[in-house]
C-alpha cells in the first residue's frame, strides 16, 4: 500500500511588532504613487499667496485638527520662495546625509555577523545618503515618508529604490494624532509592514504634525514678506526722481498734455519730446523718505531668527561681530554640530525600526537583536596623547591592546603579505654599518634592574660604567677605577630608591601625565640623595688613590 505523505506545513506568516501581516504581494509594487484624478496628485495649492495674519492662523489651526494639506502646501512654498531659510535648512539636511554610516553587529556570533554584512552590501550602492537629505524633510514639515520598492529576487530581497513621497497623500489618525495613513478616496488605509520609512522629526514635544520647525518659522516668514512688499513698493515710487513739467501760462491744452505725456515717458522710457518753451525738473525724493535700512533691518532681524530655529546659531550664516572674536564662532559651530549630532542619532534609529529590522526578516528569518546603522562622525582622537600615556604606562606594566591602539589611531591592520614598519634596530657587532669605527659597541639591552625606565646612575652613553674607550668585553681594557667603580655599585639599586621612591609614589597616584608633570618640580626636597652622595665621595677617592698608585706603577715600569 502507497505511504501518503502529509504536506509540508506551511511557514508562518511574518507578524510586524503592530500586529500587521508582511504581504509579500505589496513589496514590489508603489502603493503610494501619484494617480490621475485622485487624492494622491502632483498638483499642488499656493496659499502663500495673499497670505495674512488671520488666514495663517486658520491654516495652522486646520493642520492640528486633520486637515494638514494647507499647512504642508505653505511649507513647501516657504522653502521656495525664501533664500535664507531654504539654505539654513538645506545646511541642516545635508549635515545628516553627508555623514559617514557605519554598521555595528548584534553581537559576536557568526550569524550577527552575516546579518551586518548583509546590511553593508546593500550600503554599496551608495545611495543613501542621497536618501537620508529626502529623509530629513521631516525637519521642516514634522514627518516624512520614503516608499522602499523592494527588488524580490530568488534567494535575496532588498529594497532597490527609496522614494520620496509627498506628505499631504498621508494623514494622521484623528484618535491619537499619531498613527500615518495613507490618503484614499474612501476611508485611509493603514501603511503596508515593511514598506515605508516613516520619520517624524519633532522640534519640541507633542503631536508631530506641531514639531516641524515650518509651523515655528511661518510667522516671521510672513511678516518679513511684509518688509520686503513694502521695501519694493517704496523703491518703485522713491527710487527714483521725482519728474515736474512746467509751462507758461497760457499753453494750449495740447501742448500741456504733450509735456504730461513727456513726463511719463521719462520714468518708462528714458525718452520724451516736449515744446521747447516747457521744462522739466527731476527732484530727489530721499529727503522725505522713510530709513534706508528700516526695512532691510526687519528682514534680517527674522533672518536672525530663522537661523536659530533651525541652526540653533547665527554665527556660521552670517559674519557677526561679538566680543568672544573667534571663540564666539566656534561656540556656534559647536551648537550646529550638536545638532546635527541629534538629528543623525534620530534618523539612524527611524532606519533601523523600518529598514534593517525587515531587510534581515526577508532575508534571514527574525532575530532576538538586528544589526544597527549608526551614522555620524567618530569622536576626534588625540593620537599623539594616546601615543605619550601608551608609550609611558606600558614600562609601568599596563596592558594596552595592540589592535584598539591602531584603530583609534585610523591605521587599518596589515594585510598579508604586506611590508610592516618597525622600530630601527639597535646596532650588533653583526650588523655594524661599513666602516664603523674600532671599539664600537653594540647598544645593550636595558638593565632588569633598572626603576621606571630610567638611565642607570654613571652609566656612559655606550652602556658600560667606567672610562675605557676599549671593547667591553676586553679583560686587558679594564684598569683599576673600572674595578673600583663595579664594586662601589654592586648595591647602586638601594642608593638611588631614596631619590627615586618620591617619584614612584608620584606616578602610581597620577590619573595623567599633565599631573605627574605638574607634581615633579615638587618632589626636589623629598629626593634623600644623602646616602648616594656619600657613596660618590668615596668612590671618588678610592678612585684617586687607585689612579695615583697606577701611575706610581707607570712610573717605576718606565725607570
Amino acid at each position: 500500500m502507497r505511504e501518503v505523505v502529509p504536506p509540508a506545513p506551511k511557514a508562518p506568516p511574518l507578524v510586524w511588532s503592530n500586529g500587521q501581516l508582511m504581504r509579500t504581494e505589496t513589496l514590489a509594487r508603489e502603493v503610494a504613487a501619484p494617480r490621475m484624478m485622485s487624492v494622491r496628485s502632483i498638483v499642488s495649492g499656493h496659499p502663500a499667496k495673499g497670505l495674512t495674519p488671520a488666514r495663517l492662523a486658520s491654516l495652522l489651526l486646520q493642520a492640528e485638527q486633520g486637515d494638514m494639506i494647507a499647512y504642508l502646501e505653505l511649507a513647501e512654498e516657504m522653502e521656495e520662495k525664501d533664500p535664507h531659510y531654504l539654505s539654513v535648512l538645506g545646511t541642516r539636511k545635508r549635515a545628516v546625509a553627508r555623514m559617514p554610516i557605519e554598521v555595528e553587529e548584534a553581537d559576536d556570533s557568526e550569524e550577527a555577523k552575516a546579518d551586518a554584512q548583509l546590511v553593508r552590501d546593500w550600503l554599496d550602492r551608495d545611495m543613501l545618503q542621497a536618501e537620508i537629505f529626502d529623509i530629513m524633510d521631516a525637519v521642516g514639515k514634522g514627518f516624512s515618508v520614503t516608499e522602499m520598492i523592494w527588488d524580490l529576487q530568488p534567494g535575496l530581497w532588498q529594497p532597490e529604490d527609496l522614494k520620496w513621497r509627498d506628505p499631504r497623500w498621508f494623514e494622521f489618525d484623528r484618535v491619537n494624532g499619531e498613527t500615518l495613513r495613507l490618503r484614499t478616496a474612501g476611508e485611509p488605509e493603514a501603511l503596508p509592514a515593511g514598506k515605508f520609512i516613516v520619520h517624524f522629526h519633532k522640534a519640541k514635544s507633542g503631536l508631530p504634525i506641531r514639531g516641524g520647525l515650518a509651523r515655528v518659522v511661518a510667522w516671521g516668514w510672513m511678516f518679513k514678506n511684509f518688509s520686503i512688499k513694502d521695501w519694493v513698493s517704496f523703491l518703485e515710487t522713491y527710487g527714483m526722481p521725482l519728474r515736474v513739467g512746467r509751462y507758461d501760462n497760457g499753453e494750449t491744452e495740447d501742448n500741456i498734455e504733450i509735456l504730461a505725456r513727456a513726463v511719463a515717458d521719462l520714468g518708462a522710457d528714458a525718452a520724451a519730446v516736449f515744446p521747447k518753451t516747457m521744462e522739466v525738473e527731476f527732484i530727489d525724493g530721499k529727503g522725505g523718505s522713510a530709513p534706508s535700512d528700516l526695512w532691510r533691518s526687519m528682514a534680517e532681524y527674522i533672518d536672525d531668527q530663522v537661523s536659530k530655529v533651525v541652526l540653533g546659531q547665527t554665527n556660521t550664516t552670517d559674519a557677526k561681530a561679538g566680543g568672544l572674536g573667534s571663540g564666539q564662532a566656534e561656540v556656534h559651530d559647536g551648537v550646529r554640530e550638536d545638532i546635527a549630532d541629534a538629528d543623525a542619532v534620530m534618523v539612524a534609529a527611524t532606519l533601523n525600526r523600518d529598514f534593517v529590522k525587515p531587510l534581515i526578516i526577508f532575508n534571514r528569518g527574525p532575530r532576538r537583536k538586528y544589526p544597527r546603522l549608526k551614522i555620524g562622525k567618530p569622536d576626534e582622537v588625540d593620537v599623539k596623547a594616546m601615543t605619550e600615556a601608551a608609550a609611558a604606562l606600558v614600562p609601568l606594566g599596563v596592558k594596552v591592546g595592540a589592535d584598539q591602539i591602531r584603530e583609534r589611531a585610523g591605521l587599518p591592520a596589515p594585510e598579508a603579505g604586506e611590508d610592516v614598519l618597525t622600530a630601527a634596530a639597535s646596532p650588533t657587532p653583526e650588523n655594524l654599518p661599513v666602516g664603523a669605527p674600532p671599539g664600537t659597541a653594540p647598544a645593550q639591552p636595558q638593565r632588569s634592574g633598572t626603576r621606571l625606565g630610567l638611565l642607570d646612575p654613571l652609566k656612559r652613553p655606550d652602556g658600560q660604567i667606567g672610562t675605557a674607550s676599549a671593547p667591553p668585553n676586553d679583560p686587558s681594557s679594564r684598569d683599576a677605577i673600572d674595578e673600583a667603580a663595579d664594586s662601589f655599585l654592586d648595591d647602586w639599586t638601594a642608593l638611588v630608591d631614596p631619590v627615586l621612591s618620591p617619584v614612584e609614589q608620584l606616578i602610581a597616584s597620577a590619573s595623567s601625565l599633565e599631573q605627574v608633570r605638574d607634581g615633579l618640580t615638587g618632589l626636589i626636597e623629598r629626593m634623600d640623595a644623602g646616602e648616594l652622595t656619600g657613596m660618590l665621595a668615596l668612590a671618588g677617592f678610592a678612585s684617586r688613590l687607585a689612579g695615583d698608585a697606577a701611575q706610581q706603577g707607570d712610573e717605576r715600569e718606565a725607570s
